[in-house]
């Protein structure tokens, strides 16, 4: 969502909107926005995750998310996934234990008449669409 909203300028131009749909509740989202905030966009929130389902989305099985945070804990330290502000901090703490972590990502690309023109569907944390490729392909279209 970062890589987002610091091109939003950029992705705004080519006519298309950015939609975030994520899998927690509003009261979670209102404190999300709060603390990491503000974006320029909407954000939804997909408590039941029927829309995360219907689309495909993955749920990494929990030993291999375990074992990608304990690499990245020897590797960088508790900084690999806590951030040091103490409101960011408390709010991710918070995701861990209340917040669907397991569930992963997808980008989609909607013509303006509904029709998905390009998907990407994350398989892990790291396997987001680059922001450079999500620009390519809005501009092709």
């Amino acid at each position: 969502m970062t890589q987002l909203r610091e091109n939003y300028n950029e992705i705004n131009e080519t006519g298309y909107q950015t939609v975030i749909v994520a899998p927690s509740n509003r009261e979670y989202l209102e404190q999300f926005v709060e603390v990491f905030g503000p974006f320029p966009y909407q954000i939804y929130g997909d408590p039941k995750r029927k829309l995360f389902r219907k689309m495909g989305n993955l749920t990494m099985p929990k030993w291999k998310l375990l074992l990608q945070a304990v690499i990245g804990f020897i590797k960088h330290g508790k900084k690999a996934f806590i951030p040091d502000d103490n409101a960011k901090k408390k709010l991710v703490q918070t995701a861990m234990k209340t917040q669907d972590i397991y569930i992963q990502g997808s980008t989609w690309v909607f013509n303006n008449k509904g029709k998905v023109i390009w998907k990407h569907i994350d398989t892990e944390p790291g396997d987001h669409a680059s922001i450079r490729t999500i620009i390519n392909v809005l501009r092709k279209h």
